[in-house]
């Protein structure tokens, strides 16, 4: 009889320890589907934020296109100021918006980074200096970050770097040098567009 009790509650230890491991397993797959869950909406977040980034850049980029257009030059001194001064506030507003999406990098990847940085400032310092050569400088990095086949040559050393690069960073360098591209082009034509209202209003006065 006496057997026959220590039977039953070893049986029923086994029992109870089969049940409350079990049940650590559930907890455990539930806690899991949770940070799944969790794991998709921190994605959503990441990609709205960076979204609003670059659309921040965007009218950023927008405003100041508008304030250095031809259309902006060729009204009256007035009309230009008032104008000026509604762009000055937008971008003001604009700059007011702070987002930021941090990107986890190893000691390679910043590294990397710095490097592409630089590479890109120092063309940026000569803009002024050689336009022409600059915005060559530029396409040959720019044809570096895309996948199809580029109109220019590949700077073969800044792809190997932009490469080491995280992903979030190689994004945002390309994006830069479209940026600068526009911007460059934009400039170019500005200046060929005055050039020739100089040379009509020359010939104009013959």
């Amino acid at each position: 009889m006496a057997q026959a009790k220590i039977h039953a509650k070893m049986n029923e230890a086994t029992v109870s320890k089969f049940n409350r491991t079990m049940s650590m397993a559930d907890r455990s797959g539930r806690l899991l589907e949770s940070l799944d869950q969790l794991e998709i909406r921190v994605e959503a977040l990441r990609e709205a934020a960076t979204a609003m980034e670059q659309e921040r850049e965007s009218i950023l980029e927008m405003v100041q296109s508008i304030q250095n257009s031809q259309e902006m030059r060729s009204i009256s001194d007035g009309e230009r100021e008032e104008l000026n001064l509604t762009a000055n506030r937008l971008l003001g507003r604009t700059l007011c918006v702070e987002v930021s999406v941090g990107i986890i990098r190893s000691s390679q990847q910043e590294d990397a980074l710095r490097q592409a940085t630089s590479m890109i400032d120092e063309i940026v310092k000569r803009l002024l200096e050689d336009t022409g050569s600059s915005r060559h400088r530029l396409m040959a990095l720019h044809a570096a970050c895309v996948t199809e086949a580029p109109p220019v040559a590949i700077d073969q050393k800044f792809q190997a770097i932009v490469i080491s690069c995280a992903l979030e960073d190689q994004k945002k360098i390309k994006r830069r040098l479209e940026t600068l591209l526009r911007n460059v082009l934009n400039a170019e034509n500005t200046i060929k567009l005055m050039d020739n209202q100089k040379l009509d209003h020359a010939n104009g006065s013959h």
